[in-house]
């Protein structure tokens, strides 16, 4: 193959992925709506969807209303024609989601399995993910792979869990793991995977930051429809920088951590481990409740304020107290605007849309984004 050909081979593929991510965003359209928005010639386009639909990813779904002339082919993307599952592994459980090409969550089920890192927990995990997917009538034909959510550092390079403080374990290879499943398995950090979930909703040149605020606090900064990964992929690992010089004692065996004051334990030990008892009881005006709250606010709007003085965007609160804050974000604005030099109204903080299975959806969206990418 010389480079010209090369070269027209890529921009086939180029303008093919084009067609299909703008009829997936779309829902419903014709040829000539997609000709209009890609400012791609009809030919071009109409060549475009034979292929995707010959290669039953795209499929014609009636015809729309006429507006004055003959009625254009109403085309979708045939959403199930690819699944990809979504794996969220913590401390004491795990996350099971299942996801189509429209990037919905299908189902989702969260299950009590402490973390071991041995084959017996794997083998345990398999066969937990392999009955989630008969229940869901799966056919592992179209499963494209296994979204994992990892709590740690995900080193894509070494291929490896470079660490997790959480779980116990340091330098584990991916294939330690993925050779217990059949399918293929593509790794992510658990903020990345919910901030990646969150990114579904974005618009192409959309910035945020992802803070997770879960039984440990992470990060993610996501932006033109891409995780920034950082140079030693840690980049939005917030929970680990200072807000208390000479503080509190971090779990990371530092002091005054962000993580030391922000995780959903400061809130979930006043209830015995349970974040939505903790929410409960403040709703109910308890004034032990209201202290820990208050507390925890301070310290969260201090983080959400200097996070926005650096990066600009918008700050969306997720992890397990994020799910829980519905009733509770004017308390949270309020404090981060007493802080903030420029903005008279703090609309940029923002709850996540998940509130429950955003790592597990997230991890099965990267494999799905993958395999797009090469439509």
């Amino acid at each position: 193959m010389n480079a010209k050909q090369g070269t027209n081979m890529q921009v086939k593929k180029d303008n093919r992925n084009r067609v299909f991510r703008y009829i997936r965003k779309q829902g419903t359209v014709s040829n000539p709506d997609i000709s209009y928005a890609t400012k791609m010639s009809l030919p071009t386009v109409t060549m475009m969807t034979k292929e995707l639909i010959e290669q039953g990813l795209v499929e014609e779904i009636g015809e729309l209303q006429s507006t004055g002339g003959r009625r254009a082919k109403a085309l979708a993307v045939s959403v199930n024609a690819r699944q990809a599952a979504g794996l969220d592994i913590t401390r004491n459980h795990i996350g099971l989601a299942l996801t189509n090409l429209a990037g919905e969550m299908l189902e989702y089920k969260r299950m009590y399995l402490p973390y071991a890192d041995a084959a017996e927990y794997y083998n345990g995990v398999k066969d937990r993910m392999e009955a989630f997917l008969e229940s869901c009538g799966v056919d592992r034909e179209r499963i494209l792979g296994i979204g994992i959510s990892f709590p740690g550092i995900i080193d894509l390079k070494k291929e490896q869990i470079a660490k997790s403080h959480v779980l116990g374990v340091k330098a584990l290879p991916f294939s330690s793991v993925s050779r217990f499943f059949s399918y293929p398995c593509y790794f992510q950090n658990d903020a990345n995977a919910g901030a990646y979930a969150e990114g579904m909703h974005a618009e192409p040149l959309e910035r945020f930051f992802y803070l997770s605020l879960s039984n440990t606090v992470g990060g993610a900064f996501y932006s033109g429809g891409r995780l920034e990964q950082g140079t030693n992929f840690r980049c939005g690992e917030v929970g680990h920088m200072t807000v208390v010089p000479d503080g509190e004692r971090c779990y990371c065996g530092k002091s005054g951590c962000l993580d030391a004051y922000c995780s959903a334990n400061r809130l979930s030990d006043l209830t015995g481990g349970k974040l939505r008892e903790f929410f409960l009881r403040l709703e109910q005006k308890d004034a032990k409740a209201a202290d820990v709250w208050d507390s925890y606010t301070t310290y969260l709007s201090l983080a959400v304020n200097n996070i926005y003085m650096v990066l600009d965007c918008d700050i969306i609160l997720g992890g397990y107290v994020g799910s829980c804050i519905q009733n509770h974000m004017q308390d949270i604005r309020e404090k981060v605007l007493q802080r903030n030099t420029f903005q008279e109204e703090a609309s940029f903080v923002r709850r996540c849309s998940y509130q429950e299975g955003a790592a597990a959806l997230g991890a099965a969206l990267a494999v799905t984004e993958t395999f797009i990418e090469q439509i």
